[in-house]
């Protein structure tokens, strides 16, 4: 297996390596897993891999966990299928920068998505470093964001567009997240800013050390929340991936965060995601 870096700051290529072989071999999977630890997301090219093998190779990670709205593949569990066509134009949910589910109490450790099918121009996904974008905040952010707590909500995002009936139902189904705004990374230990698009708001901000009159709370805390959030939009942070059939990407959820590029209208894009069970925030 052969690792080329595609950035200074994120990202890697794999070549010489089939991902269904991993299955059998665990030396293989170690340097995958090795080589995604270091490098936060690495990419793949010329993966012909069948729906089984895709699922089994994400199992090594951990179990795998289905999407209450994205619709999975019936006959594997696990395996959400991402299919735009030309009929979905306002289908907006993935382009805007996040770290997947979350919404949940334990969002997912990671993540193995597969492109079958893609325009053959745009559908690019971009991913973004978020140790680096903590370790890059100035000293008084830092300072001040230190032992912040704030809401992830799936009514606020995947919701929103629902029937109020509906919308209230998937909230009582999943209640808001509270996540540290600066996570733990629990294999590295390193520092991970983590707020992301599905972030709503803190929830423990509204302190004498931080409020000394009602502009220091609202707006002072959306504006900061704001900027935290842009973070990941600064390009010395990121890689972009061109997708080809049958091309893989494979992430640390826990450390960044991606953004689908939705410049293909009216075309098929086509891409199916084993999202792998993580571990509680702290």
């Amino acid at each position: 297996m052969r690792v080329e870096q595609l950035t200074c700051a994120i990202g890697a290529e794999l070549t010489g390596v089939k991902l269904a072989d991993a299955i059998h071999d665990s030396d293989l999977f170690a340097q995958i897993r090795a080589a995604l630890i270091r490098h936060r997301v690495v990419f793949l090219r010329d993966q012909d891999m069948t729906r089984a093998e895709h699922v089994a190779f994400a199992r090594l990670f951990g179990e795998l966990e289905d999407h209450p709205v994205a619709g999975s593949d019936p006959e594997h569990p696990g395996l959400v299928r991402i299919y735009k066509n030309p009929d979905q134009p306002n289908d907006r949910y993935e382009n805007a920068w996040h770290s997947d589910a979350t919404w949940r109490p334990a969002p997912p450790l990671g993540c193995v998505l597969r492109c079958v099918e893609c325009p053959p121009v745009g559908g690019d996904t971009m991913w973004a470093n978020m140790v680096l974008a903590y370790e890059n905040l100035p000293e008084h952010i830092k300072n001040q964001i230190a032992g912040l707590r704030a809401r992830h909500s799936i009514e606020a995002s995947f919701g929103a567009a629902m029937p109020i009936e509906k919308r209230l139902a998937l909230k009582a189904q999943f209640p808001d997240a509270e996540h540290p705004v600066v996570r733990t990374h629990p294999e590295t230990g390193e520092k991970v800013l983590f707020v992301n698009g599905f972030t709503t708001h803190f929830t423990n901000f509204h302190t004498p050390q931080r409020v000394r009159y009602g502009q220091d709370g609202n707006p002072g805390a959306g504006l900061l929340l704001n900027y935290l959030i842009s973070q990941a939009t600064i390009p010395e942070y990121q890689v972009r991936w061109r997708w080809q059939p049958n091309s893989v990407a494979i992430w640390d959820n826990r450390s960044t965060q991606h953004y689908a590029v939705m410049d293909y209208p009216p075309c098929h894009r086509k891409m199916e995601r084993a999202g792998i069970i993580g571990d509680t925030t702290f």
